[in-house]
């Protein structure tokens, strides 16, 4: 044992890994339950409390198109505007504060050959880039196109628990050569069970060998193992994680940050100021909208379905009658 090493270091529950680095995404994927019509002063207590505990990143919203999702319709955080994220963080500085500013954007819903401007000229520092299987080529363009702008860049394949092995293959081929830093396992239906997880993964790192990508982790809560998945992701090796603050995300919400910082021995992150968002803020925002793992949504979680019909059949007239839901969509499938 040198040094530097304590006899906790030895402890086969360790989790610490100085590369592993935290991303939250709050306001990003919370947005798409309240059309992200956020206060500025909830995004700024998001952006003061990733600075406080310690988080790497912070997904500010979506670089998405105003003629898809206009401005009369959606709040600012669907589209990242350079004077709306600067009135909330001001001139922000990665190199100072230790915190990289980033912003999604999806294939077929961003306008991102303009949209996506020089990063020298941008509080943002990252550009993730959200597609699907079918997308891929866009996706690879899209990566290219923020590599020379200067961002770091991450690719998110959304629903994969929904693909076939050989698309899967396909996409992970295409995104190797990219200079993409991550190829995320995204989770969107929150259908994975730890032994598909295990497989991903294995399938993910093999494809991106030998590129110096990193493998991500973004899970859905709709079974109740957003936590789980991420933790396994991380012991199998992956040093990107996502999470959001309470579990705020569409429909059953993601994997909770207090949890996931209170499982990493890195003393770098700091709990207490997540714990101070959920009491000041959190009931708030609970007030006009809901998230969390309820039945439709664990029921979609299981049919491997996109949770949409759960939050429509949540924002009915019977909210709660599940027998009706289950029988609903069984049928359906």
């Amino acid at each position: 044992m040198t040094d530097n090493e304590s006899a906790a270091d030895k402890a086969p529950w360790i989790t610490y890994r100085p590369e592993l680095k935290v991303l939250d995404c709050t306001v990003r994927d919370g947005g798409l339950i309240n059309a992200h019509q956020f206060e500025d002063s909830f995004v700024r207590a998001v952006y003061d409390t990733c600075l406080a505990a310690g988080i790497d990143s912070m997904e500010i919203g979506y670089k998405n198109s105003e003629r898809l999702f206009p401005r009369e319709q959606f709040g600012h955080w669907r589209h990242s505007r350079e004077e709306d994220m600067r009135r909330v963080v001001g001139d922000h500085d990665a190199d100072a504060t230790g915190l990289t500013l980033c912003a999604m954007a999806d294939a077929g819903k961003s306008d991102w050959q303009t949209a996506i401007e020089p990063a020298a000229d941008s509080v943002l520092g990252m550009i993730r880039v959200a597609f699907y299987a079918h997308q891929v080529s866009e996706a690879v363009d899209m990566i290219q196109h923020a590599h020379e702008q200067g961002y770091e860049t991450m690719a998110n394949l959304m629903a994969v628990s929904n693909i076939t092995e050989d698309e899967i293959d396909t996409v992970l081929e295409a995104i190797a050569p990219t200079p993409a830093g991550t190829m995320v396992i995204v989770d969107s239906f929150g259908h994975l069970y730890r032994e598909q997880l295990d497989r991903l993964y294995t399938k993910y790192s093999a494809a991106m060998e030998g590129t110096g990508k990193e493998i991500g982790i973004h899970a859905h809560n709709n079974m109740q193992l957003a936590f789980a998945n991420t933790i396994e992701a991380i012991i199998l090796g992956s040093n990107r994680a996502d999470a959001t603050m309470a579990g705020l995300g569409r429909g059953a919400g993601n994997c909770p940050m207090e949890l996931l910082l209170g499982f990493l021995r890195n003393p770098k992150f700091r709990q207490r100021p997540v714990i101070r968002l959920l009491q000041e803020h959190l009931p708030k925002i609970r007030e006009t909208v809901e998230w969390g793992p309820l039945v439709p949504y664990n029921i979609t979680g299981q049919l491997n379905l996109h949770p949409r019909a759960a939050m429509e059949f949540r924002a009915g007239e019977t909210p709660d009658d599940y027998v009706s839901f289950y029988d609903e969509i069984v049928n359906e499938t």
